[in-house]
């Protein structure tokens, strides 16, 4: 089993979840987060007075799966979430070593 953990643009997320659902991942976890990189933030407003954000809101995506889906999983990932600009975001892949399922103690790939 693998972990996919994608840092992607917030904007990007409804076509990529709609991409790994349709080859079966059966769960996923996402939330906001706060970053910077080689993307800067764009000046906004306040009540009128502008100001520079020091970070960039995004997405974080969590799946983990079967070796199988790894390498389409990541392909969706890919596909759906460029814009070809700077920031579409970073993709990281981790060995998971055992998984269980709190309600029946499921085991391994079962428990996914």
């Amino acid at each position: 089993m693998k972990k996919i953990e994608a840092i992607i643009r917030t904007s990007r997320f409804d076509q990529i979840h709609k991409c790994v659902a349709g080859l079966g991942v059966k769960f996923l976890t996402f939330y906001e987060v706060k970053g910077m990189g080689l993307e800067h933030a764009r000046q906004e407003m306040y009540r009128g007075v502008p100001y520079e954000p020091a970070y960039i809101p995004r997405t974080k995506i969590e799946i983990v799966t079967v070796e199988e889906l790894v390498e389409p999983v990541i392909k969706c990932i890919l596909t759906e979430g460029k814009t070809g600009e700077i920031g579409d975001g970073k993709i990281f892949v981790y060995d998971v070593l055992e998984a269980y399922r709190v309600r029946n103690n499921d085991k391994g790939e079962n428990a996914l």
